[in-house]
């Protein structure tokens, strides 16, 4: 028990903080605060026969798989516990971090919070009534024993599949976690229950309002995508590349700079979590918790470390789902004409989207 790692490298990585964020990927303030927040959901009682192993070693054991990616086998000479007894405190602890940590970090947004999203967002990035910025990719794993064909995608290789939103704090404010992989395009969030809200206008946002600096109509708020996803009234997509002129031109790169910061937000996820960056060896249920932890772990580390990261420098590592060309319907077109044409208002546009394009 003296040699494994917990006992030995752990003790004196407290000694140096620097070291110690590199390995489990947050500070050792942070990482206490996380302990306090989950303690009582993972600790075990001592038995007669042997003690229980310390919520401080479930939760470091857990942020190192997911920190890393390494094996169970890995992690199981690492800390001298057994292959099964490994499984199971990744399984309870990313149970424990989603259970725990969901209500405060990854609330159900309300018109409030949609407004101080929209606030922010058109602060940092100059796109009006944005409430978030989405994204879809495609989380590898190994090949499922049944039905593996559900899961098998596009691109020939076998995953489930994360759609989020994210604010222009890089926080995931809404996701869907699991479909299967097979669905490679906007079907997959049409039929999510987040999309099925959004589609039929549920998502509880504020009512709408004017541009800002205008006192032209009302305007409803809107989820940016890429071409993925299916516009509606509540979101917004690019022009297709063919035939632009400088308006839409303008559009297109007002709206990718805003949408920068969901992509951003997934490219610190995979930085920080390393298990994405290769097909995860687990069976798709467990899967489903990994990311889940990893999702909301995300939110809580940016809620106490910010990310001091430029969009424009962070990539992620995941693949995005297919494209889609499913026409929208004439209205939702106005709408996104309206948005383009505000660019170009004296109210609306900024100094460096001509030089940009």
């Amino acid at each position: 028990m003296t040699h494994r790692v917990h006992s030995t490298l752990y003790v004196e990585l407290w000694q140096h903080s620097d070291k110690f964020a590199s390995h489990v990927r947050m500070s050792v303030s942070t990482f206490h605060d996380l302990l306090a927040h989950i303690n009582e959901g993972i600790r075990r009682q001592d038995t007669h026969l042997r003690r229980s192993i310390s919520p401080e070693e479930r939760l470091i054991v857990t942020l190192k798989f997911l920190a890393s990616g390494e094996s169970f086998s890995s992690l199981h000479f690492q800390f001298c516990q057994g292959i099964s007894t490994i499984s199971g405190i990744v399984r309870t602890t990313c149970d424990a971090l989603w259970d725990c940590l969901l209500e405060e970090f990854l609330p159900q947004p309300s018109p409030e919070l949609w407004l101080q999203i929209a606030e922010k967002f058109h602060e940092v990035t100059q796109f009006p009534n944005c409430v978030g910025a989405i994204d879809g990719k495609y989380i590898r794993i190994q090949k499922p024993a049944h039905p593996g064909s559900e899961y098998f995608n596009y691109k020939k290789f076998y995953s489930t599949i994360l759609i989020a939103f994210a604010d222009a704090q890089y926080r995931l404010i809404a996701v869907d976690i699991g479909s299967y992989g097979r669905n490679n395009d906007s079907r997959v969030f049409k039929n999510s229950v987040m999309g099925r809200r959004i589609y039929s206008g549920e998502m509880g946002l504020p009512e709408p309002r004017a541009f800002p600096g205008t006192d032209g109509p009302p305007m409803p708020f809107v989820f940016i995508g890429d071409e993925a996803f299916q516009m509606c009234g509540n979101l917004l997509k690019p022009y297709s590349s063919r035939g632009l002129d400088q308006r839409k031109r303008i559009f297109n790169y007002r709206l990718s700079h805003a949408r920068c910061y969901v992509e951003c937000a997934f490219g610190i996820f995979v930085g920080k979590w390393r298990i994405f960056t290769r097909p995860i060896q687990l069976h798709p249920d467990v899967v489903d918790q990994v990311v889940k932890a990893a999702v909301v772990l995300h939110n809580f580390i940016l809620t106490k470390e910010p990310s001091p990261s430029d969009p424009e420098e962070v990539e992620s590592a995941l693949p995005g789902l297919q494209q889609t060309s499913r026409r929208a319907t004439q209205a939702i077109m106005c709408l996104r004409e309206d948005f383009s044409q505000y660019f170009l208002t004296e109210a609306g546009m900024v100094s460096w989207q001509d030089r940009m394009l």
